[in-house]
């Protein structure tokens, strides 16, 4: 399939920032959106705002429990047939020296950062293949390219994505894998970082940021492409950014 009208996309993390920004941008470009995500009252409203745009159904997920990913997935396939792309988006950002020893925080980072991802691929790829193909989009981010004291556990995870999704894509000759790596984006990200040093770390670190559209834009490009072109990785960040 080229171009994005009429392809089944889901999308992780659509209750706002990034994943709100693609789907939004994706259901407007004509592609059947199924949205996902734990605050449900949010979904309810996007699907509200875009019905009238074209065609987008939620459904509650929590991408840390495979059965709910599971569940994601199937109906996707059941209301539209098939699944030609799941973009990995959910994510969290507790960030904090490892002498804070926040480890509820480490587990959950790894929780969605990374099991997320792996349920997703363990959901869709059988999927994927018996359809004949498929797309993986995976949300990374510089952090992946980048380390910063106080940022040690997220960086690993986003750097465990990178890995992830290298792999996959060189184990299937018919499966794309995506992988987008956003620089300081407009988003609800920071919010889950609480440690108060980690929190003026952010505050100085985001002074400079690009809205979550200019990602989704980045998902619209690879997804758009030819089923022969694989756009395998798109770093996007703020020109003014350092890192």
């Amino acid at each position: 399939m080229i171009g994005i009208e009429g392809k089944v996309i889901a999308v992780t993390g659509a209750s706002s920032g990034i994943g709100e920004a693609t789907a939004r941008l994706l259901v407007q470009r004509g592609a059947r959106v199924l949205v996902g995500a734990r605050r449900t009252e949010r979904l309810a409203a996007l699907v509200e705002e875009l019905r009238g745009v074209g065609t987008i159904e939620a459904c509650a997920l929590d991408v840390t429990k495979r059965d709910s990913m599971q569940r994601f997935v199937e109906l996707a396939r059941s209301k539209f047939g098939r699944l030609d792309v799941l973009v990995s988006n959910a994510g969290v950002m507790p960030l904090s020296p490892f002498a804070a020893g926040r480890i509820d925080e480490w587990d959950q980072t790894l929780d969605v950062n990374v099991r997320g991802v792996l349920h997703g691929i363990h959901s869709a790829l059988p999927v994927m293949l018996a359809q004949g193909g498929g797309q993986f989009v995976n949300l990374s981010s510089t952090a992946s390219h980048n380390v910063w004291p106080g940022c040690g556990v997220y960086c690993a995870s986003k750097y465990a994505v990178n890995a992830i999704s290298e792999a996959l894509r060189q184990e299937h000759d018919n499966i794309r894998v995506t992988l987008v790596s956003p620089g300081v984006t407009d988003s609800e990200l920071a919010e889950s970082t609480q440690e108060a040093g980690s929190r003026a770390f952010l505050t100085d670190f985001r002074k400079v940021s690009i809205p979550a559209i200019a990602i989704a834009e980045a998902v619209a490009f690879a997804v758009a492409q030819p089923s022969n072109v694989d756009v395998s990785e798109l770093i996007v960040r703020p020109t003014a950014s350092a890192a």
